[in-house]
């Protein structure tokens, strides 16, 4: 991924509302695969 889609992937998920810590922790998950960091749905949190 070029670092101008990279840009744009992540204020896409800012225009989607996620906040800071909530697409950090999907960068993380997305280079370590650590479950700790999976978004979880909406739906399910409780």
């Amino acid at each position: 991924m070029t670092m101008q889609e990279m840009t744009r992937f992540l204020l896409g998920l800012r225009a989607a509302g996620w906040e800071e810590k909530k697409i950090n922790d999907f960068l993380i998950y997305i280079e370590s695969g650590n479950e700790k960091y999976c978004p979880k749905s909406e739906e399910n949190k409780e």
